[in-house]
């Protein structure tokens, strides 16, 4: 009996397919149920007031948070915070009016995206995911702190497989959203100068972090589509946490816009979407219902690469652990 069948065997239904406990996380946090209590409201009919809502309803939630372990109710109607409800203090990422409340909803169309394998997400919000977010600066402010330092912490600058920084002169990151990572690159390498990509919205919220990091003056925004022609002519193009975004047809527009823009000796390093061959940790993501994305294996990725112009040079863990892979044009 493998490992797999022996933790799978007595899982619980009932516990699985709970839906009632992540509901009363998403509503508390978007009502700032810890914030107020935090500042000393504690009481429930105080808390119901300060947030506009009715007080029974929301003493129920309270209630079935605190049997959850999560909230204390140290005498009847007076609550407290306990280490795991401080994980809610300014939750931006689970607040129902931002890029928590899309993805949270976005999974109720999973039925239709089983059944076409393609995303539903506009049958629930109306557009197309990119569509909404662009439509919805204030959601789009939400996705872009997700996928920055605030939402996945410091990058980690190390992402060469072959440590080979003395020929780079420029890096471009590719659909970079506000920098996070290019800022790090650059921090660590005073020599390098930096362009990033990505919506023009995006790259506009990016440059108070670049002015605070130190490193405006090294980098260049380009507030475009990474499915158009990307610039020219830089050292090393970087793709983190993209590809696993999208089906197979636009990675492989993204992978041949880079090799274009690579030739003819720039390499392009992929980070995330992609895992050694034989790995089975590649587990459902929000990508599957937001957008269609999937993690491929370092064979069907190779054959993607190819059809783009690319081949690969390494493949391996970084330091950090991050799976990389770095190509170069064909």
């Amino acid at each position: 009996m493998t490992h797999d069948q022996t933790s799978t065997e007595h899982a619980n239904l009932s516990a699985l397919s709970d839906l009632c406990t992540p509901w009363c996380i998403h509503v508390v946090a978007t009502l700032r149920i810890a914030d107020h209590i935090a500042a000393g409201t504690t009481d429930i009919k105080v808390l119901a007031r300060s947030t506009e809502c009715n007080a029974d309803f929301l003493q129920r939630v309270l209630r079935h948070l605190v049997c959850k372990g999560v909230f204390t109710e140290p005498t009847p109607g007076q609550f407290a915070l306990n280490e795991t409800a401080r994980g809610l203090l300014d939750p931006v990422f689970l607040d129902l009016g931002g890029i928590g409340g899309r993805i949270a909803y976005a999974w109720g169309s999973l039925l239709r995206a089983v059944r076409t394998g393609a995303p539903a997400y506009h049958e629930i919000f109306g557009l197309p995911f990119w569509e909404d977010l662009q439509a919805h600066p204030e959601v789009a402010a939400s996705f872009d702190a997700l996928m920055g330092s605030a939402g996945h912490g410091t990058p980690d600058p190390e992402v060469l497989l072959t440590g080979d920084w003395e020929k780079v002169k420029t890096v471009v990151d590719v659909g970079g959203g506000t920098g996070a990572l290019l800022v790090e690159i650059l921090r660590a390498r005073p020599q390098i100068q930096g362009i990033l990509v990505d919506f023009p919205a995006t790259v506009a919220r990016a440059g108070s972090i670049l002015q605070e990091a130190g490193v405006s003056g090294r980098v260049r925004t380009v507030g475009q589509s990474f499915f158009d022609p990307l610039p020219a002519g830089a050292d090393l193009y970087l793709l983190k946490s993209i590809l696993n975004d999208w089906p197979d047809q636009e990675a492989l527009l993204i992978l041949s816009r880079c090799a274009e823009a690579a030739r003819p000796i720039g390499r392009l390093v992929i980070l995330g979407g992609v895992l050694p061959d034989g790995s089975t940790s590649s587990l459902l993501t929000p990508e599957i219902v937001l957008l269609g994305g999937k993690d491929r294996t370092l064979t069907e990725f190779r054959a993607l690469a190819h059809q783009a112009g690319l081949k690969i040079q390494a493949a391996g863990q970084l330091p950090s652990g991050r799976f990389a892979v770095e190509c170069c044009p064909i």
